[in-house]
C-alpha cells in the first residue's frame, strides 16, 4: 500500500512532463506547417528524413515544399525553441537566486544589454575573423555578463543591503536607459531604422541554419552547466543562512548562477534581440505544476519557455495577413497582465 502511495507523485509528475512534451511538439509542427503557405504535417518528417539521412524526396514532394520546410521554417522554429528554452532556464535561475517573482533577465536589464551589445556590433558590421557567426553568441554571453555586473554594481550603491527588490528597479531602469539608446543610435542613423526597430522589439525574421547551429552550441553548454548547480539551487531556496550552514559558499554560488544566468541570455537572444516576459513568465508556470525542485523546474521551464516563444513566433506570423509582427510585442502583449499579476499579488500577501 504504501509502494502504491509513493508511487503517485511519480506518475503524476511523468503524467504532467508527457504533457508538456506533447504541447511542444505539436506547436512545433504547427509553426512549420502555417504561414502564406500552407504545410501539410505528413510532409515535415519526410523533408526532414530527406535531409538528415541523404535520401531522395519522396514523390509528391516539390522542390519549393521541401526549401519552405527545410531553408525556411524549420530552423526558425528550433532557433525560437532554443531561444525560449534558454530564457526559460535563466528566468528559473534568477528567481531562485534573488528570491523574487519579478526577477528575470527581461527586467533586471540583462536582454536589453546583451542585445545593445551584439546588436551595435551586427549594424556596424563587426566580423569575427576567427570565430566567424559564432562570435556573436560569445560576445553576447559577455554583453549579458557585464549587463548584470553593472545592474547589481548600481543596486549596491543605492541599497547596502542589496535587497532583490532594488535590483528588479534598477534593472528595470537599465533597460530603459538602453532602449533611449538604441533611439539615439537610431536618430542620428536612420539608415539602420528598419533593423534596430526589429532588434529591439525581436524579431526570428530572415533567420536560417547558420543562426540556430551558431546559438545552440553555447546554449546547451550553459545550460548543462546550470542543470549541474541544481542541488545547490535548492539549499539557496531557503535562505543565505542555511546554505552557510550546510557549508556552500554562498557569494560564490550567487555570482557563478547570476552570471551563467546572464550568459545564458546573452548567447540565445544574439541574433535575435529582446524577447521580453517569457523568462518572467514560464518559471510560474512550471513551479506551480511542477513544484520547486530545481532537478525538474530547470528542464521543464526549457519545455515551456521554448513552447511559449515558438507559439508567440506563429502568431506574429500568421495573426496578419501579409505582415509579421515583432516577437517580443507579442511577448509582451501576453506576459505584461501576467507581470501585473504577480507583482500585485505579491503586494496583497505582504
Amino acid at each position: 500500500m504504501e509502494k502504491r502511495l509513493s508511487d503517485k507523485p511519480a506518475r503524476s509528475a511523468g503524467v504532467k512532463a508527457s504533457v508538456f512534451a506533447a504541447a511542444a511538439v505539436t506547436v512545433m509542427i504547427v509553426a512549420v506547417c502555417a504561414g502564406s503557405v500552407k504545410i501539410r504535417a505528413a510532409d515535415v518528417p519526410a523533408v526532414l528524413f530527406s535531409h538528415i539521412f541523404k535520401q531522395p524526396l519522396p514523390a509528391g514532394i516539390g522542390s519549393a515544399t521541401d526549401s519552405i520546410i527545410w531553408t525556411l521554417r524549420v530552423p526558425r522554429a528550433l532557433l525560437a525553441f532554443a531561444v525560449g528554452a534558454s530564457l526559460g532556464i535563466s528566468g528559473a535561475v534568477m528567481q531562485s537566486v534573488l528570491r523574487n517573482p519579478l526577477a528575470s533577465s527581461y527586467t533586471i536589464g540583462v536582454s536589453a544589454g546583451a542585445s545593445l551589445g551584439v546588436g551595435t556590433l551586427m549594424m556596424f558590421g563587426v566580423s569575427f575573423p576567427v570565430l566567424g557567426i559564432f562570435g556573436y553568441p560569445l560576445f553576447g554571453c559577455l554583453s549579458g555578463i557585464a549587463a548584470i555586473s553593472l545592474a547589481i554594481f548600481f543596486s549596491s550603491a543605492l541599497d547596502k543591503d542589496l535587497s532583490s527588490n532594488t535590483i528588479v528597479l534598477v534593472g528595470m531602469v537599465f533597460s530603459l536607459f538602453i532602449s533611449a539608446l538604441i533611439t539615439l543610435i537610431t536618430a542620428l542613423n536612420t539608415t539602420v531604422l528598419e533593423q534596430l526597430t526589429y532588434w529591439q522589439m525581436g524579431s526570428f525574421s530572415m533567420r536560417e541554419w547558420t543562426h540556430t547551429l551558431a546559438v545552440l552550441p553555447a546554449a546547451l553548454i550553459l545550460a548543462t552547466a546550470l542543470f549541474l548547480r541544481a542541488p545547490e539551487l535548492d539549499i539557496l531556496t531557503f535562505g543565505d543562512e542555511q546554505a552557510a550552514v550546510i557549508g556552500i559558499d554562498v557569494r560564490r554560488e550567487k555570482w557563478l548562477l547570476l552570471y551563467l544566468g546572464a550568459a545564458l541570455t546573452g548567447a540565445s537572444v544574439a541574433f535575435v534581440g529582446i524577447i521580453g516576459f517569457v523568462d518572467l513568465v514560464a518559471p510560474h508556470i512550471v513551479r506551480r505544476v511542477f513544484g520547486a525542485k530545481h532537478k525538474i523546474v530547470l528542464p521543464a521551464a526549457a519545455i515551456c519557455g521554448g513552447t511559449l516563444t515558438v507559439f508567440s513566433d506563429l502568431l506574429a506570423r500568421t495573426a496578419l495577413p501579409g505582415r509579421e509582427l515583432p516577437v517580443g510585442a507579442v511577448t509582451a502583449l501576453l506576459g505584461a497582465p501576467f507581470f501585473a499579476f504577480v507583482f500585485f499579488r505579491q503586494r496583497r500577501i505582504r
